[in-house]
């Protein structure tokens, strides 16, 4: 005879409580599953592309199976669309081969967006009547193959292509004798030490990068040109849950630069709150002090200071020309390592709004 509690069905749950528990269980490491992988998606919006939807995909597993020899791989998966008719599809990651003896870098994305370009210089960004609209078109894949090394260290070879076309534009006159759609095929290698303990949301360790890049007129290209991007992050504890992060950074061109390739500042990783593009030059450096502090569950909170510029050449760097930034953001932990975050930037005369997912830096 079979009893009651024999034949009690689990009480079902709506979808407002499938959600809940859906994102409640986000953050718990699987005990059975080979990826891990979650959907998160919402509204949001930046002084650049206004209200947009956004949604992002987060995929953790280990290659191998072997969590104790191998580091664990991630992969985010982003898509967003905005009322101005901006949008951006890609993909990036970070792929550890077992025993860390290899990891693929990767970057693959697509995006159209209504900007604006005030010129090439630190001058011609300071002044509001360049300010010019115009459509951008931007197609990008980013990889890097790199070797473990004794110490911490890894080398590789990389490979990069960047697409950029400007049309609908309210005046060309900014861009001079510039080309307004631009092919750039280069190659080039990868040289760091890592000692980070978490890729995705670090909190103590080293990061000490090179990443060189040729783009010579043989590889298709209509100007020969080449960068230099230099990367040192630190990353160590200050007092209880919280975590100070420090990143100086640097990009530096040479040659016949495109204007699609020159150094910027601002955007979502680096000079918070400025608007991404409007500072370009063939140099660009600049450096953030973080502190991220954990509150409370999945909730942390940030502020960070900072301070950066671009310009033709060292020489014609002046004072008057380094730019301050600073903001405060949001974390929530929407799995183990991996946050969602909303970063409010301010700067001199520009503010602007931040969400995507993992650490800027």
């Amino acid at each position: 005879m079979v009893s009651d509690a024999d034949t009690t069905d689990t009480p079902k749950q709506n979808i407002i409580q499938k959600i809940i528990k859906y994102f409640d269980d986000s953050n718990k490491p699987p005990s059975d599953k080979k990826i891990d992988f979650s959907i998160i998606g919402g509204p949001a919006y930046s002084s650049d592309t206004k209200l947009s939807l956004g949604i992002l995909g987060a995929a953790l597993y280990t290659a191998g199976g072997n969590s104790s020899t191998t580091s664990q791989s991630n992969a985010t998966l982003y898509t967003e669309f905005s009322i101005t008719g901006y949008y951006n599809v890609g993909i990036r990651g970070t792929h550890f081969t077992p025993s860390d003896s290899w990891r693929l870098n990767y970057k693959v994305s697509f995006s159209s967006m209504p900007t604006y370009f005030w010129g090439i210089g630190f001058d011609s960004a300071g002044q509001n009547d360049n300010k010019t609209k115009y459509l951008q078109l931007n197609a990008e894949v980013k990889t890097s193959f790199d070797y473990s090394l004794p110490g911490n260290c890894y080398v590789g070879p990389a490979l990069h292509f960047n697409y950029s076309k400007a049309k609908n534009a309210d005046d060309y006159e900014l861009w001079g004798n510039e080309r307004l759609r631009t092919f750039n095929y280069g190659v080039g290698v990868n040289l760091y030490h890592d000692s980070r303990d978490c890729l995705t949301a670090p909190h103590r360790g080293w990061y000490i990068g090179l990443e060189q890049r040729f783009y010579p007129r043989f590889l298709l290209n209509k100007s020969a040109f080449s960068s230099t991007d230099i990367t040192i992050c630190r990353y160590f504890g200050a007092w209880r849950d919280a975590i100070v992060a420090i990143d100086v950074h640097g990009l530096f061109t040479y040659g016949n630069t495109p204007w699609s390739m020159l150094a910027t500042i601002g955007g979502s990783r680096t000079m918070r709150g400025y608007y991404e593009g409007r500072y370009r030059d063939k140099n660009a450096v600049d450096v953030t002090v973080e502190l991220r502090q954990h509150i409370w569950h999945r909730n942390s909170a940030v502020v960070w200071v900072g301070a950066g510029s671009v310009f033709p050449q060292f020489k014609n760097l002046q004072s008057r020309e380094i730019l301050p930034n600073f903001g405060v953001g949001y974390r929530w932990e929407f799995k183990k390592n991996v946050n969602v975050r909303l970063d409010f930037g301010f700067g001199k005369g520009e503010s602007g709004i931040v969400f995507n997912i993992n650490e800027a830096f």
